[in-house]
């Protein structure tokens, strides 16, 4: 039989958090109520996180880093710039899929910047240097595309904002995203549909026929 997996506190607790700042927002978050629903004492709570804000960017530290873990395989594969892009959308969506909470919390959080406080905090520093790695990477694999002509000449900014679009927000839709389809957002053959949508986005929309030449984007 196998042993049950003991959950830390500080994991109790950052899972709580996630579910919580998804459903509410940075804002409408309590952390006795954190702490409450984690079966721990604030002071507990406080042992791990010196405050909300550290709480929040931690909370957003590990979906960051739980995302950039599952892109990394298709990021470093061998390959086309178009296949290894397509790996890393088929990641990103399964990785989405997987966890309900994470695309709802991740927009939110875009708009919550000016509920945080002032200071800079260790945490907000570690969480914007992974941002940067995985947006960093999505671009130089783009650029790559542009460059060997596979892809048009795009920019690479507006085209990682076009998928971040396309992905997080189809998942942080929710009742609306869901009605507008006809079918739950999270049910199997949803998000397969999904990835397959996105990808024929890609393929009709960014590559290039064999004949056009290289170029760079302006």
């Amino acid at each position: 039989m196998a042993e049950k997996q003991v959950v830390s506190s500080r994991e109790k607790i950052l899972d709580v958090g996630e579910a919580r700042f998804a459903r509410r927002g940075f804002a409408g978050v309590g952390l006795r109520e954190v702490a409450e629903a984690a079966e721990l004492s604030k002071s507990t709570l406080f042992h791990h996180f010196t405050s909300k804000a550290a709480l929040y960017c931690c909370v957003l530290h590990r979906v960051l880093l739980r995302l950039e873990e599952s892109l990394r395989p298709a990021l470093e594969r061998s390959g086309t710039p178009l296949a290894r892009l397509e790996g890393v959308l088929d990641a990103l969506i399964d990785v989405l899929a997987e966890h309900g909470a994470t695309s709802r919390l991740l927009l939110r959080a875009i708009f919550e910047d000016d509920d945080l406080p002032e200071e800079s905090l260790p945490e907000s520093d570690a969480l914007n240097a992974t941002l940067a790695r995985i947006l960093s990477s999505m671009e130089a694999l783009i650029r790559k595309g542009v460059k060997e002509g596979q892809f048009r000449p795009i920019s690479a900014k507006h085209t990682v904002q076009t998928l971040i679009g396309a992905t997080v927000y189809h998942f942080a839709s929710g009742d609306f995203g869901a009605q507008l389809l006809g079918q739950p957002l999270f049910s199997a053959e949803a998000v397969k549909a999904r990835r397959e949508e996105v990808k024929s986005l890609v393929r009709f929309g960014l590559t290039m026929p064999e004949s056009a030449p290289a170029g760079e984007p302006s």
